[in-house]
């Protein structure tokens, strides 16, 4: 750990008290000073502990990040692409009641997705059934009419999928967004919990969280689970784009971390109907392919012809059902802003259940009625393009300015479709060390879910936090962070 002379500490006592919930929903305290029934344990640690430590530890989990190589790129950032990924060592307690609640809502999402999905791909009973409009299917950037008819190994679409989750004002939890093409972050997860045992183990005395380290191990399962071939040590590889992708960092860890091979689509060839991987004893066919690139890349024979990121004749076997792609193209249909509106129809057209983990409302801008209102009340509202990542092209009416305004309405107007509305939720917050005080910062939950087999989601997720003060956006490459997020087992389970 690192040394600092103690005498340029401040040995402060961390005044909780005075912390300001400024009238938001706060994860760890009710009220300044009250700590949320079975946080106390976390709130009296910090209370003991000298200002001046908690920054000397937070300098050294900072140190920490950077000699493990922990990074993130940042496309166009003026300061040079790759930067130390910004954590923050207070963590965000989720009790396992609450997480058993999100558990079984993720869990129904993903059945009904991977549902809708296969239908969209095949019969398409929900549109004729009259539950989804065609034009939204026909006009998604994430529909892939190549892959009609196509039956990925085991029935399974979506296998990896990372669903953000926000707390509003009145304590509820909200499914904010769903990511199944390539969801990125998990990688973080892991790495935040290590970097929290090495650089404050004392926080972890007497606890029972539960672990997060298992994903890697959970995700060979599933990708082993998938393979189309009857061997007992199926080839898995990991498909990156190579290291000025912004998440190349985790396409090495993750193939690391499983064992296999991290290959890029130079290192891959089709040969007699199979996909192969060239090494120096000689071509090697490949089962399955966690694939990091995006649908269009993956086959310039099929898809993008420009592409040099993909396989040619990749898809050719794929159709063919001699090799597993995670997720299977075709995915990113339900990634879709404007389709995710109809995922509580979703889950009572496939499932006949109501939705456990709410939508957070949303106005269809395609929809006449609902564009008016969306027009007429947008200073209040919150506009998203259909297909965006990242927090790009996200308009806070609230915090615009009247150009802002008037050009999103001219944006609405002119391509309906591509944009939704929704209300400007006010997100819960966490206490994080902001200089010399801890500070409320607005947060969101991804949690990472596999289904092979079974379900398996990783306990808690990536609590991405917005670092800038009153800033709602929470992702890294617009200024965000993270925290080490525990599930705190409750020890009365008997578990």
């Amino acid at each position: 750990m690192e040394q600092v002379n103690s005498s340029f500490l401040n040995n402060d006592p961390l005044n909780i008290s005075k912390y300001d919930t400024r009238g938001f929903f706060d994860e760890m305290f009710s009220a300044a000073g009250v700590a949320r029934p079975g946080v106390e344990f976390l709130a009296d640690k910090l209370s003991a502990l000298p200002l001046g430590e908690l920054q000397r530890r937070q300098r050294a989990a900072d140190h920490e990040l950077l000699n493990m190589g922990i990074t993130f790129n940042v496309y166009g950032h003026s300061a040079g692409t790759e930067k130390v990924w910004p954590f923050d060592l207070i963590p965000r307690v989720i009790q396992e009641e609450e997480w058993l609640y999100v558990e079984r809502g993720l869990k129904q999402r993903i059945r009904a997705l991977n549902m809708f999905i296969d239908d969209l791909y095949h019969d398409q009973k929900i549109i004729r059934d009259g539950v989804l409009p065609e034009y939204m299917i026909q006009s998604s950037k994430g529909f892939l009419k190549q892959i009609q008819g196509m039956n990925p190994p085991r029935g399974i679409w979506c296998h990896i999928t990372g669903t953000d989750l926000v707390r509003a004002g009145d304590g509820q939890i909200y499914v904010l967004e769903d990511n199944l093409r390539c969801p990125s972050g998990v990688s973080y997860v892991i790495e935040n919990r290590e970097v929290m045992k090495r650089t404050f183990p004392q926080l972890f005395e007497g606890r029972n969280i539960l672990p997060v380290e298992t994903y890697p191990e959970q995700l060979l399962k599933m990708l082993q689970y998938v393979s189309p071939s009857s061997s007992n040590e199926p080839t898995v590889v990991v498909l990156t784009p190579g290291i000025h992708n912004s998440a190349y960092f985790e396409h090495c860890f993750l193939a690391q971390q499983m064992g296999v091979e991290l290959v890029q689509g130079s290192d891959l060839i089709v040969k007699d109907g199979f996909v192969h991987m060239r090494t120096t004893r000689g071509l090697k066919r490949v089962d399955v392919i966690y694939r990091r690139i995006d649908d269009d890349f993956l086959d310039p024979e099929c898809l993008r012809p420009d592409s040099t990121l993909g396989v040619k004749g990749l898809m050719q076997v794929y159709r063919a059902g001699k090799v597993a792609l995670v997720n299977a193209p075709g995915t990113g249909v339900a990634d879709d802003k404007a389709i995710y509106a109809y995922v509580p129809k979703m889950v009572k057209y496939y499932l006949n259940e109501d939705m456990i983990l709410p939508n957070v409302p949303t106005y269809m801008c395609a929809d006449e009625t609902e564009r008016k209102y969306v027009l007429e009340n947008i200073e209040k509202l919150v506009i998203k393009p259909a297909n965006e990542s990242g927090g790009y092209g996200i308009l806070l009416g609230p915090k615009a300015s009247k150009e802002q305004l008037a050009t999103y309405k001219e944006l609405i107007q002119s391509n309906p479709r591509n944009y939704v509305a929704q209300p400007m939720l006010d997100l819960s917050t966490v206490p994080t060390l902001c200089g010399d005080s801890l500070e409320g910062r607005h947060v969101d939950l991804r949690p990472y879910i596999l289904f092979g087999e079974d379900i398996y989601i990783v306990p808690g997720g990536l609590t991405r936090v917005a670092l800038v003060k009153d800033s709602l956006i929470v992702n890294s490459s617009q200024g965000g962070g993270s925290k080490d997020t525990w599930v705190l087992r409750n020890e009365s389970n008997g578990v």
